[in-house]
Protein backbone atom coordinates (compact mmCIF):
# COMPACT_ATOMS: atom_id res chain seq x y z
CA UNK A 1 0.00 0.00 0.00
CA UNK A 2 1.37 3.50 -0.89
CA UNK A 3 1.45 5.84 1.81
CA UNK A 4 3.39 9.21 1.66
CA UNK A 5 2.22 10.33 5.09
CA UNK A 6 4.47 11.08 7.90
CA UNK A 7 3.22 11.71 11.67
CA UNK A 8 6.07 14.24 12.13
CA UNK A 9 7.09 16.83 10.12
CA UNK A 10 11.44 16.58 11.11
CA UNK A 11 10.85 12.94 9.36
CA UNK A 12 10.47 14.89 6.22
CA UNK A 13 13.72 16.82 6.56
CA UNK A 14 16.03 14.09 8.71
CA UNK A 15 18.12 12.92 5.61
CA UNK A 16 19.00 16.32 4.23
CA UNK A 17 22.54 16.10 4.16
CA UNK A 18 25.02 19.49 4.50
CA UNK A 19 25.86 21.14 1.00
CA UNK A 20 22.57 19.89 0.21
CA UNK A 21 20.31 22.48 -2.95
CA UNK A 22 16.71 22.65 -1.87
CA UNK A 23 14.01 24.53 -3.76
CA UNK A 24 11.91 26.32 -1.32
CA UNK A 25 8.14 27.11 -2.23
CA UNK A 26 6.40 30.69 -1.34
CA UNK A 27 5.93 33.97 -3.01
CA UNK A 28 6.67 35.77 -0.11
CA UNK A 29 3.92 34.28 2.96
CA UNK A 30 1.71 32.94 0.47
CA UNK A 31 2.92 29.27 -0.09
CA UNK A 32 5.82 29.14 2.17
CA UNK A 33 6.12 25.73 3.66
CA UNK A 34 6.98 27.24 7.35
CA UNK A 35 6.85 24.53 9.00
CA UNK A 36 8.86 22.28 7.21
CA UNK A 37 11.57 25.44 7.23
CA UNK A 38 11.25 24.90 10.85
CA UNK A 39 11.92 21.51 11.02
CA UNK A 40 15.53 22.13 8.24
CA UNK A 41 16.59 24.36 11.21
CA UNK A 42 16.08 21.83 14.11
CA UNK A 43 17.58 19.66 11.75
CA UNK A 44 20.34 22.26 11.15
CA UNK A 45 22.45 20.98 7.86
CA UNK A 46 25.29 23.14 7.10
CA UNK A 47 26.47 25.04 3.69
CA UNK A 48 22.97 24.40 2.30
CA UNK A 49 21.92 26.59 -1.42
CA UNK A 50 18.84 27.95 -1.12
CA UNK A 51 16.30 28.50 -3.97
CA UNK A 52 13.76 30.74 -3.45
CA UNK A 53 11.30 33.50 -4.68
CA UNK A 54 13.37 36.49 -2.18
CA UNK A 55 15.49 35.88 0.56
CA UNK A 56 12.95 35.92 3.14
CA UNK A 57 11.17 38.73 5.56
CA UNK A 58 11.62 39.90 9.10
CA UNK A 59 13.17 37.61 11.28
CA UNK A 60 11.02 34.12 10.89
CA UNK A 61 10.38 31.09 8.27
CA UNK A 62 13.03 31.43 5.85
CA UNK A 63 15.07 34.67 7.61
CA UNK A 64 15.48 32.35 10.64
CA UNK A 65 16.93 29.96 8.31
CA UNK A 66 19.90 32.24 7.20
CA UNK A 67 19.93 34.10 10.45
CA UNK A 68 20.71 30.71 11.86
CA UNK A 69 24.01 30.55 9.67
CA UNK A 70 23.09 27.48 7.47
CA UNK A 71 22.88 28.77 4.22
CA UNK A 72 25.62 28.81 1.91
CA UNK A 73 24.11 30.50 -1.01
CA UNK A 74 21.01 32.19 -2.21
CA UNK A 75 19.10 31.69 -5.78
CA UNK A 76 16.40 33.88 -5.83
CA UNK A 77 14.52 36.67 -7.69
CA UNK A 78 13.55 39.35 -4.78
CA UNK A 79 16.79 39.21 -2.23
CA UNK A 80 15.74 42.68 -0.79
CA UNK A 81 12.20 43.88 0.55
CA UNK A 82 11.88 46.46 3.43
CA UNK A 83 12.24 43.79 5.94
CA UNK A 84 15.07 41.40 4.38
CA UNK A 85 17.19 42.82 6.61
CA UNK A 86 18.67 39.38 7.86
CA UNK A 87 19.77 38.48 4.32
CA UNK A 88 21.11 42.18 3.62
CA UNK A 89 23.35 41.95 6.66
CA UNK A 90 24.48 38.43 6.09
CA UNK A 91 25.05 39.59 2.71
CA UNK A 92 26.77 42.86 3.20
CA UNK A 93 28.97 41.03 5.55
CA UNK A 94 30.14 38.26 2.83
CA UNK A 95 28.48 35.47 5.00
CA UNK A 96 26.20 34.23 2.13
CA UNK A 97 26.46 34.21 -1.79
CA UNK A 98 23.81 35.55 -4.03
CA UNK A 99 22.61 34.50 -7.26
CA UNK A 100 20.56 37.03 -8.39
CA UNK A 101 17.98 35.55 -11.41
CA UNK A 102 14.89 37.40 -13.17
CA UNK A 103 11.56 35.74 -11.94
CA UNK A 104 10.21 34.66 -15.11
CA UNK A 105 14.23 33.03 -15.61
CA UNK A 106 13.95 31.50 -12.13
CA UNK A 107 10.48 30.11 -13.22
CA UNK A 108 11.53 28.82 -16.56
CA UNK A 109 14.85 27.28 -15.04
CA UNK A 110 13.14 24.93 -11.97
CA UNK A 111 10.43 24.25 -14.92
CA UNK A 112 13.25 22.63 -17.33
CA UNK A 113 15.34 20.95 -14.70
CA UNK A 114 12.10 19.43 -13.82
CA UNK A 115 11.16 18.84 -17.38
CA UNK A 116 14.81 17.22 -18.25
CA UNK A 117 16.11 20.39 -21.12
CA UNK A 118 19.12 20.50 -21.07
CA UNK A 119 19.48 24.70 -21.83
CA UNK A 120 17.07 27.07 -23.02
CA UNK A 121 17.92 30.64 -25.06
CA UNK A 122 15.77 33.50 -22.93
CA UNK A 123 15.91 37.64 -24.30
CA UNK A 124 16.01 38.66 -20.33
CA UNK A 125 18.78 39.89 -18.94
CA UNK A 126 20.56 40.38 -22.32
CA UNK A 127 23.29 43.43 -22.09
CA UNK A 128 23.21 43.53 -18.42
CA UNK A 129 25.20 42.57 -15.53
CA UNK A 130 23.57 39.04 -15.40
CA UNK A 131 24.29 37.90 -19.08
CA UNK A 132 28.13 38.65 -17.96
CA UNK A 133 29.69 35.48 -18.81
CA UNK A 134 26.97 33.47 -20.36
CA UNK A 135 26.68 32.37 -23.69
CA UNK A 136 24.51 34.52 -26.10
CA UNK A 137 23.04 34.26 -29.76
CA UNK A 138 21.32 35.60 -32.29
CA UNK A 139 17.98 34.09 -33.44
CA UNK A 140 15.94 36.16 -35.75
CA UNK A 141 17.46 39.14 -35.22
CA UNK A 142 17.17 38.83 -31.28
CA UNK A 143 19.39 38.51 -28.56
CA UNK A 144 19.23 35.86 -26.67
CA UNK A 145 20.85 34.47 -23.10
CA UNK A 146 21.08 30.48 -22.34
CA UNK A 147 20.34 29.89 -19.35
CA UNK A 148 20.61 26.25 -17.63
CA UNK A 149 18.19 24.47 -15.32
CA UNK A 150 18.11 24.47 -12.22
CA UNK A 151 17.44 20.93 -10.14
CA UNK A 152 17.90 20.42 -6.37
CA UNK A 153 18.33 17.87 -3.99
CA UNK A 154 14.87 18.58 -2.10
CA UNK A 155 11.74 20.57 -2.50
CA UNK A 156 9.57 22.02 0.43
CA UNK A 157 6.64 23.06 -0.56
CA UNK A 158 2.99 24.27 0.31
CA UNK A 159 -0.04 22.57 -0.50
CA UNK A 160 -4.06 23.25 0.45
CA UNK A 161 -5.46 19.19 1.07
CA UNK A 162 -3.38 15.93 -0.34
CA UNK A 163 -3.81 12.22 0.02
CA UNK A 164 -1.55 9.58 0.89
CA UNK A 165 -0.50 9.06 -2.86
CA UNK A 166 0.69 12.69 -2.35
CA UNK A 167 -1.66 14.23 -4.95
CA UNK A 168 -1.93 18.09 -4.02
CA UNK A 169 -4.38 20.49 -4.41
CA UNK A 170 -3.59 24.35 -3.66
CA UNK A 171 -5.01 27.04 -2.30
CA UNK A 172 -4.88 30.35 -4.63
CA UNK A 173 -2.08 32.20 -4.99
CA UNK A 174 -0.21 29.94 -2.53
CA UNK A 175 -0.02 27.83 -5.50
CA UNK A 176 2.94 29.59 -6.82
CA UNK A 177 6.41 27.67 -7.16
CA UNK A 178 5.06 24.26 -5.45
CA UNK A 179 3.99 22.46 -8.60
CA UNK A 180 7.14 23.43 -10.67
CA UNK A 181 9.55 22.78 -7.58
CA UNK A 182 7.91 19.34 -7.10
CA UNK A 183 9.14 18.09 -10.35
CA UNK A 184 12.70 19.12 -9.96
CA UNK A 185 13.78 18.01 -6.94
CA UNK A 186 15.49 14.29 -6.58
CA UNK A 187 13.21 14.37 -3.13
CA UNK A 188 10.43 16.70 -2.56
CA UNK A 189 8.44 17.09 0.90
CA UNK A 190 4.79 18.99 1.14
CA UNK A 191 3.12 20.19 4.24
CA UNK A 192 -0.49 20.29 4.02
CA UNK A 193 -3.86 21.49 5.54
CA UNK A 194 -5.82 18.69 5.06
CA UNK A 195 -5.27 15.13 4.25
CA UNK A 196 -7.99 13.91 2.12
CA UNK A 197 -8.96 10.16 1.74
CA UNK A 198 -7.71 8.49 -1.61
CA UNK A 199 -10.44 9.28 -4.26
CA UNK A 200 -11.97 11.99 -2.46
CA UNK A 201 -9.75 14.67 -4.71
CA UNK A 202 -11.49 15.31 -8.10
CA UNK A 203 -8.89 14.47 -11.00
CA UNK A 204 -9.28 16.96 -12.41
CA UNK A 205 -8.31 19.63 -9.83
CA UNK A 206 -5.24 17.93 -9.11
CA UNK A 207 -1.91 19.98 -10.02
CA UNK A 208 0.64 18.07 -8.73
CA UNK A 209 0.27 14.36 -9.11
CA UNK A 210 1.63 12.09 -6.77
CA UNK A 211 4.34 10.59 -8.68
CA UNK A 212 6.34 13.72 -8.03
CA UNK A 213 6.05 13.46 -4.15
CA UNK A 214 7.48 11.71 -1.58
CA UNK A 215 6.91 12.83 1.77
CA UNK A 216 3.27 14.67 3.16
CA UNK A 217 2.75 16.07 6.72
CA UNK A 218 -0.47 17.21 8.14
CA UNK A 219 0.52 20.39 10.03
CA UNK A 220 -3.01 21.97 10.11
CA UNK A 221 -3.83 26.10 9.55
CA UNK A 222 -0.37 27.53 10.37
Amino acid sequence: MINKTHAKVQDCVADVPDGATILIGGFGGAGMPHTLIGALIERAPRNLTIVSNNAGNGTTSLAALLAAGLVRKMVCSFPRQTDSFVFDELYRSGKVELELVPQGNLVERIRAGGAGIGAFYTPTSFGTLLAEGKECREIDGRNYVLEYPIRADFALIKAYRGDRWGNLVYRKTARNFGPIMATAARVTAAQVNEIVSLGTLPPEEVVTPGIFIDRVVLVGNE
